[in-house]
């Protein structure tokens, strides 16, 4: 430690030749002290830790120590030297004068509590929180910096080669800001951060914290001066409910290899590629027996669900929202930590498990993303610093009172960049192959379920929320930018043009849109009497006038089947044997029919009960013979869906679909045709939407030939009662319904059948 000899100084006549002492060399102001001592500062660094005399001889080293009756500065190095601490002020405020030193030394501090407890600690106040850049801070205010969650919430780094945890938190309307935890007794003020220059965000690394610490940031409010105790925004874990505080966690830990999946997904065209996604809620797809009928871990839920996945046929999972959620009802969708997956099912290893496992057997993962809302809990994001700074302050644009929820302000750019960051961190860290994005057009119209008088118009004076476009576009950029071959799909229940159209044509920019009006008006068509169904076949044709007029997914998704909407088998009208026969008839359709494909969990084996989050699964239908046969039927469409080009390369193109008749409403059949992208491939389908055998019935084709029948719903081991045209039936040269030839039939009741030109 450098030191030098102290001279003396003579006193200064500042006013009318009046002699008065100089200020000490040490002096600090009282109230910058009471600041600190009454949790109200905003620059710490100010006061705590160790600055140099005024003359640069000497340091003072101040440290606020709430629970400690005596404390002691510990230099490090060779000639370590152990100096007392005074007590300034009885609620814990020590300095130590070190009138000797010629510059600021290496040093700890050693504290003792009340209880006679000894503890060394490296003080905080000795590392100026710089660890954002100008630049950084220059992207965030710009909404620009795509990586955020590398900069906010909490990081472990080693500084001057001591290692601990950063944190980094925005908060434009916060007083001061106290990292708590178990470390510091979660009392405010002991550990107050920075607020970095020129900036909202404030910063404090905290020596000697490891992964697993347990915080929160308390934040006392500029506004009303109330302390708000807030899990990090941008948290990558926190507690397993009903805890709600944050935990410093690792994610560069996890040993990948899904190197050549990754790799296909780049190459590939996902729009002319099969796509069926097994919906999944991974709270009730099965129950750990073993456990009370707790939840399975990620690890547990990665090898049972790809096994079943594989065994089906499906392309992708689709699981409900995974981040981090305080009620279980919400099934996920009412999100406090977006950085941080649920610990109802593990860690986020264990989650990244998943995620491998799923890739290295190649299934893909897409994840339910909720960027338009966010919950009303204390700890969250409501009212953070004491003013709405993640919604907008006016309750006509912030609250969706339909769900008791808050509307992102979309027009902060802090707000954009929180949620592009999040969209791109799951790809990034967690390898995800899409985010189906949820409640699109509670984003995209200001008036969303408000009634007049409870919302405000655009700067044009309409209804749509043009800033919330504007935030759609660019996710949309930015994601397929970064990460080539993911999806983005959206769930948008109006007619919005363009939504799956690039941005530069005038699009949102999403991948893919699910397709909630075919999905609505065939269900409804399916539950009606098949006595009556001729006077709605237009359902048909209809639903092909707007089918390429987006990049469809056909969704069966869990919002059908719950809330006395009843389950997909008991949707489907008739006796016990009707409603099989009509439900495997509708599901051959929905994989007839141009789109990608997507069922929830439960309807692929026809679940009768309504889904219930709260328990699992009804998997001893399985059992039961005619539930185990629909099960039969969706792997055998899965099947030919993956090996015919002709089911899914036009699935966004109208000239690869074709009806062939859509107007026999008297019989209730619709028949039409596929073709592969080159033409190569034909695949021709019938359907009976009727209980009545159709013997001979003639259906025109474009080509000669012997058509195959691949598949027939009405088959023996789906459960039905056999009749069809014995493997196949050779075309006529009889020209019919415009077609030079034509396929003579016998259609079983209520049967679907497809055909294959061999």
């Amino acid at each position: 430690m450098a030191t030098g000899s102290r001279k003396k100084r003579k006193p200064v006549a500042l006013k009318k030749g009046i002699p008065v002492p100089r200020k000490p060399r040490w002096s600090t102001e009282p109230e910058a002290i009471e600041k600190i001592l009454r949790f109200e500062t905003g620059d710490p660094f100010k006061v705590l830790g160790p600055h140099p005399a005024r003359d640069g001889r000497g340091v003072i080293i101040r440290a606020f120590l709430p629970r400690a009756s005596k404390a002691w500065v510990r230099t490090q190095g060779k000639n370590s030297v152990r100096t007392p601490m005074v007590k300034t002020h009885p609620e814990g405020f020590f300095q130590a004068v070190f009138e000797k030193a010629g510059a600021i030394f290496s040093y700890k501090i050693e504290k003792c509590d009340e209880a006679g407890l000894l503890t060394e600690i490296t003080d905080p106040y000795a590392f100026f929180p710089d660890q954002l850049s100008d630049y950084d801070l220059h992207l965030i205010g710009e909404g620009t910096h795509h990586r955020s969650y590398e900069k906010f919430g909490s990081h472990l780094l080693t500084l001057k080669g001591v290692q601990g945890v950063f944190f980094t938190v925005w908060a434009p309307n916060a007083k001061s800001i106290s990292v708590v935890g178990n470390f510091n007794h979660w009392l405010p003020g002991a550990h107050p951060m920075a607020r970095l220059p020129t900036s909202s965000v404030w910063g404090l690394f905290i020596p000697g914290l490891e992964d697993g610490e347990v915080y929160k940031f308390a934040i006392r409010s500029s506004v009303d001066g109330q302390v708000r105790l807030k899990t990090d925004p941008y948290a990558f874990g926190t507690e397993l409910r009903p805890g709600s505080a944050a935990v410093v966690t690792r994610l560069d830990t996890f040993a990948w290899s899904d190197e050549t999946w990754m790799t296909r997904r780049k190459q590939q065209d996902p729009l002319r590629s099969s796509i069926s996604i097994y919906e999944v809620h991974l709270g009730s797809w099965k129950r750990d027996e073993k456990n009370g009928w707790g939840f399975l871990n990620y690890r547990d839920l990665a090898h049972q669900l790809v096994e079943y996945v594989k065994f089906m046929g499906y392309t992708h999972i689709e699981l409900m929202p995974v981040m981090e959620h305080p009620l279980d009802e919400s099934w996920g969708y009412q999100v406090i930590s977006y950085y941080a997956p649920t610990r109802r099912f593990g860690s986020p290893e264990d989650l990244m498990y998943l995620v491998d496992h799923c890739h290295r057997h190649n299934v893909g993962v897409i994840l339910d993303w909720v960027p338009a809302h966010f919950p009303r809990d204390g700890h969250g994001l409501f009212d953070f610093d004491g003013r709405q700074i993640y919604a907008s302050e006016s309750w006509k644009r912030a609250e969706q009172r339909e769900w008791g929820t808050m509307v992102f302000d979309f027009g902060k750019k802090e707000v954009s960049n929180f949620l592009i960051s999040n969209a791109l961190f799951w790809m990034d860290r967690y390898h995800v192959d899409g985010l189906r994005v949820d409640a699109v057009a509670c984003m995209l119209y200001l008036d969303y379920a408000r009634k007049p008088g409870e919302w405000e118009p655009n700067r044009y004076g309409g209804h749509e929320n043009l800033e919330a476009i504007d935030f759609l576009r660019e996710f949309n950029k930015v994601v397929h930018a970064t990460f080539p071959g993911v999806l983005t799909i959206a769930e948008e229940s109006t007619a919005w043009p363009g939504v799956s159209r690039p941005v530069h044509l005038g699009g949102l920019g999403f991948s893919m849109k699910w397709n909630m009006g075919w999905m609505h008006d065939t269900l409804e068509y399916f539950s009606k009497d098949p006595l009556f169904r001729k006077y709605h076949q237009g359902v048909f044709p209809l639903s092909s006038h707007y089918a390429f007029s987006e990049n469809f997914i056909l969704p069966i998704s869990h919002d059908e089947i719950v809330y006395g909407k009843h389950s997909l088998l008991e949707k489907m009208t008739g006796d016990d044997w009707q409603k099989f026969a009509n439900l495997r008839l509708f599901l051959s359709y929905l994989f007839a029919f141009p789109g990608k494909k997507l069922l929830f969990m439960g309807n692929d084996f026809a679940q009768r009960n309504e889904w219930d989050s709260n328990r699992s699964l009804d998997w001893h239908l399985m059992r039961a013979p005619r539930h185990r046969r629909v099960n039969l039927l969706i792997r055998d469409l899965h099947r030919l869906y993956r090996e015919n080009p002709a089911f899914y390369e036009g699935d966004f193109s109208g000239g690869a679909f074709e009806w062939i008749d859509c107007s026999d409403a008297d019989r209730s059949v619709i028949s039409f045709l596929r073709w592969s992208h080159d033409y190569s491939q034909v695949l021709i389908f019938v359907f009976n939407m009727t209980p009545t055998i159709l013997e001979r019935y003639r259906v025109g084709v474009p080509r000669a030939g012997y058509y195959q029948e691949i598949l027939n719903s009405q088959a023996f081991e789906y459960g039905g009662c056999g009749l069809g045209n014995l493997g196949g039936v050779r075309a006529e040269g009889v020209s019919w319904q415009n077609r030079p030839f034509s396929i003579n039939l016998q259609i079983p009741p209520l049967g679907a059948l497809i055909f294959r030109l061999a």
